[in-house]
């Protein structure tokens, strides 16, 4: 804020850029150099910097140097894997130098100021949390259907290790994020009426319908939650919530006084869900109907494309 008042008492004084203005400014990224020279960013006929040419610069380094925190997560041999800091550009920071060097003379060099980011869950919060379960829900599919599964195992490691703070609102939406090819997923057979369908995700609504019922057995708030237009056989009546990346999502909020960390397991035709917390959280945990493994039939919401 002070390099913007300075800069324009500047440019007040001599609307011209001064002596030496075409000197480049040298922005060093790792693998990669960018020069750009004051005049670029001068608006026409004065000596101010043209704020959205500058906001503009100012986005494209952050999509090179930004690099988001990882959260440490459970491995499937059960060991964890330990978090890992991210970093994000520092915009003031930034632009202080900017100021400096537009409103001053010749060349000038840096690279750009950028700030840690901690991991919001980290190995020992994770170790922490695997104390006490509040609440859990076992689903069944069918292995030999290789696309579906494959699909199911597919979001329910994305889910695993997620951690829910007190007076957090989990989006399952969120958490997963969108069902595309590109991140692995697959078009996977399914019934709708008996008629046989195709979509890329099909199977991830038995992933958040096994949430769901996860979720309300730990007592927890249900902030969002949709039924499929007709029954599907993975739980009982009633107990489903269908997802769509365009549509409906399931969401709940952690109304406890500590995290809630959730474990998702999928393979050889079981998919499980436990909620755990620590050994002090108090909680009102509910009954919920569970089914028995058998017939696995797969039955499609028609109104949601990439919902299963």
């Amino acid at each position: 804020m002070k390099w913007m008042m300075l800069a324009g008492l500047i440019a007040l004084l001599s609307p011209d850029l001064p002596d030496g203005a075409d000197g480049a400014l040298t922005i060093r990224l790792p693998g990669e150099t960018i020069r750009i020279h004051r005049g670029e960013f001068a608006l026409p006929g004065t000596g101010f910097v043209d704020p959205a040419k500058l906001d503009r610069l100012a986005d494209g380094l952050a999509a090179k140097v930004d690099v988001p925190a990882r959260n440490a997560k459970f491995a499937a041999n059960g060991t964890i894997r330990p978090e890992q800091p991210g970093r994000k550009l520092d915009r003031e920071a930034f632009e202080s130098q900017f100021y400096a060097y537009f409103y001053g003379s010749g060349e000038a060099d840096m690279e750009p100021p950028a700030r840690p980011v901690p991991a919001k869950v980290d190995s020992e919060l994770l170790v922490g949390l695997k104390e006490k379960v509040i609440g859990q829900y076992v689903t069944y599919y069918n292995p030999g259907n290789r696309n579906r599964s494959h699909n199911i195992e597919l979001a329910s490691a994305a889910l695993d290790s997620t951690v829910v703070f007190p007076g957090e609102t989990f989006s399952f939406n969120r958490t997963i994020g969108k069902r595309t090819v590109e991140r692995g997923y697959r078009q996977a057979p399914v019934i709708v009426r008996g008629e046989l369908s195709e979509g890329v995700g099909g199977g991830i609504c038995q992933v958040s319908s096994t949430l769901f019922n996860a979720v309300d057995n730990a007592g927890l708030q249900i902030v969002e939650r949709y039924a499929h237009s007709r029954h599907v056989a993975y739980v009982p009546p009633g107990r489903d919530a269908t997802v769509s990346w365009y549509g409906p999502d399931f969401a709940f909020r952690n109304t406890l006084n500590q995290p809630v960390l959730i474990r998702a397991y999928a393979a050889r035709g079981t998919m499980r869900v436990v909620l755990y917390s620590t050994e002090s959280v108090r909680h009102h945990p509910r009954e919920v109907p569970g089914i028995q493994r058998g017939q696995i039939e797969e039955v499609r919401d028609a109104l949601h494309p990439d919902a299963g």
